[in-house]
């Protein structure tokens, strides 16, 4: 849970990097190609991620709508790029007029329960890291190159003539 704002800016600034960061590996030839029937695909991971960013801030009342809601996914992916870009340009700024580190700790209501809205902050960060870590494992299944993110990836390692550990 966050208890500052400054706090949840600091890392949500790193994290939707993180998350252009692999959208940027994308392409719009495998957005779509399904690695198993119980797996999503990489542009409907990328587009619940990006929806989930209207979501579950207007459930917090951080904004006043969902206005991703019935957007239905976009086919390339410059389209959800650009999305999730505003809206996490906009969360930001969102929290830093609306909300102070004393109204962090109110409680409101999410799916059915009472979350401070610090972790409300919190949960919707660790869930764009979730689904990231799900996209990395279909991106490989497709043979995208993978961006490192809290560290190396196997080919960053090969591109610096090392061997990533096994």
């Amino acid at each position: 849970m966050y208890s500052t704002v400054s706090d949840f800016l600091t890392e949500w600034k790193t994290e939707t990097d993180n998350t252009l960061k692999i959208f940027g590996a994308l392409t719009n030839e495998t957005l779509f190609s399904a690695v198993h029937p119980n797996v999503r695909t990489l542009g409907r991971l990328a587009w619940h991620i990006t929806q989930t960013l209207t979501e579950m801030p207007a459930r917090a009342g951080l904004l006043s709508a969902d206005t991703l809601e019935h957007v239905p996914c976009p086919t390339e992916v410059s389209a959800i790029t650009e999305q999730y870009a505003k809206h996490a340009d906009a969360i930001a700024a969102a929290v830093q007029l609306q909300w102070t580190d004393a109204t962090l700790q109110e409680q409101v209501e999410m799916y059915g329960e009472q979350w401070a809205k610090g972790f409300a902050l919190r949960v919707l960060v660790t869930h764009q890291i979730h689904h990231r870590a799900q996209m990395t494992i279909v991106m490989r299944l497709l043979d995208l190159t993978v961006p490192g993110i809290y560290g190396p990836s196997k080919e960053e390692w090969a591109a610096w003539g090392m061997q990533a550990a096994e």
